[in-house]
Formats: C-alpha cells, sequence, structure tokens
C-alpha cells in the first residue's frame, strides 16, 4: 500500500514538472505582418491648461512635423452651467497655439483631444 502512494505522488509531481507543449506556453509571438510594420513616428502636441477660478487656458506646442487638430474641452462643475467643446485649432509643426474658454461658474474638468489632419 505504501508502494502505491509514493508511486502516485511521484507520477502527481513528474506531470506538474513536465513542460507544456510548444503550442499551449504563453510567449510573444512576432508575425511576419508586425515584423515588417514600421514602428508608427511620434505625434501630438504637447499642452499645459491653466485653470484661473472659471477661466481655462492652454497652451499646446507641437513638436512633430505632422499637423495635430487640437481641441479645447471643459466641463463645468454646476449642472446647469454648459460645458464647451472648442473648435479644432491647427498646430502646425514647431507652433504653439493658444485655446482658451469659461463657465459660469466652477470649472469641474478639462481636456485637449489630438487628431491627425486628414
Amino acid at each position: 500500500m505504501r508502494f502505491f502512494r509514493r508511486l502516485a505522488s511521484t507520477t502527481v509531481a513528474v506531470t506538474l514538472v513536465l513542460p507544456l507543449p510548444y503550442e499551449a506556453m504563453a510567449h510573444a509571438r512576432v508575425h511576419a505582418a508586425e515584423a515588417e510594420a514600421q514602428p508608427e513616428e511620434p505625434f501630438g502636441a504637447a499642452c499645459r491648461i491653466r485653470v484661473t477660478g472659471s477661466h481655462v487656458t492652454a497652451y499646446c506646442h507641437n513638436p512633430y512635423p505632422e499637423t495635430d487638430r487640437v481641441s479645447l474641452h471643459v466641463e463645468c462643475a454646476r449642472w446647469w452651467d454648459l460645458d464647451s467643446d472648442g473648435s479644432e485649432v491647427n498646430a502646425g509643426p514647431a507652433q504653439t497655439v493658444r485655446l482658451s474658454a469659461r463657465c459660469w461658474k466652477e470649472v469641474g474638468s478639462v481636456w485637449i483631444s489630438h487628431r491627425r489632419e486628414s
């Protein structure tokens, strides 16, 4: 009886140690299409946002050679205050643009959206 217990525990230990088939193992696979694809060039203007009371000002500088279309979005804190989505502004290569908006009372949140020029 003791022999079978040892044999059973040894069998379990061996099966846990044996490696899994290659297809079942988690590993990074590089497909031919991904290997041939060129890395995407960096894109997007760097933006600084300043909130002063109910006024929002953002400065976006685009250091890249491709034009970035930036837009300022402001969500006001009060439920009755209108949120605003600014129009898109072209930030050309090595250009800094200024975006501004305001709420009647407090500002809830602010963000900038980026889009490639089509």
